[in-house]
């Protein structure tokens, strides 16, 4: 269950040891390929607690979903049309679901913990 927290730790510490310079021609392609990461990995740590989980699923997921999200911003600068922001738009409503289906899914977990021990403790 905390695998993909452990990879988002593990590259977060990775980002900060490190530093690379991405020219600004190129800053909306990295935008919308973190924000393709992150809706990847929140989707992932969703399917762990619904007890959905599949690797393929993510990992092509995460593939096809930046591969598609970089193309439609490159098709947005061949024409001149800020088409990123599509993207940018999706993914953030994609990835403010998935962390309030975590919350959700969390919250209801530790209730059931809580009346699990509720009930020991009265029987």
């Amino acid at each position: 269950m905390w695998l993909p927290l452990l990879g988002l730790i593990v590259g977060l510490l990775l980002g900060s040891i490190f530093t690379l310079s991405i020219p600004i021609a190129y800053a909306n392609y990295l935008a919308v390929a973190v924000l393709a990461g992150l809706d990847s990995l929140l989707g992932g740590w969703r399917a762990i607690l619904e007890r959905d989980f599949d690797g393929s699923v993510l990992v092509s997921g995460f593939f096809v979903n930046t591969i598609i999200a970089a193309a439609l911003a490159a098709l947005g600068d061949m024409i001149g049309v800020d088409l990123y922001l599509a993207a940018v738009v999706a993914f953030g409503i994609r990835i403010f679901h998935n962390i309030g289906s975590i919350r959700h899914l969390i919250i209801k977990k530790m209730r059931a913990k809580k009346a699990q021990k509720e009930k020991k403790l009265n029987a």
